[in-house]
């Protein structure tokens, strides 16, 4: 194997090793907050049914997280519900707002 070969393959794992850190550091500080997405741009986990990223069928649907800053998840400002009932964002999975 030449020196050029061996250079760019040490190169090539470099920066894959560069990337994978630097996307844990952007993910790092996250949270996922259940009930803020609007429909088709939540994160993952959007019930049983669908599958994960964008596949919330109801805006601020109660299953389906989205990754937000850590600690600003129960502050993100929601419309409250058609009942006038107040919405807020949650950590754990939310009972309301689920597709009939």
């Amino acid at each position: 194997m030449s020196n050029a070969t061996k250079t760019l393959i040490l190169a090539t794992a470099v920066a894959t090793a560069l990337t994978g850190l630097a996307t844990n550091a952007s993910a790092a500080g996250d949270e996922k907050c259940f009930g803020v997405s609007l429909a088709g741009a939540n994160d993952c986990a959007a019930g049983p049914g669908t599958t994960c990223a964008g596949t919330s069928t109801v805006d601020y649907q109660g299953n389906a997280w989205t990754l937000v800053p850590e600690g600003t998840c129960a502050g993100i400002e929601l419309p409250a519900a058609a009942d006038g009932t107040a919405r807020a964002g949650a950590l754990e999975a939310l009972e309301r707002d689920l597709p009939a």
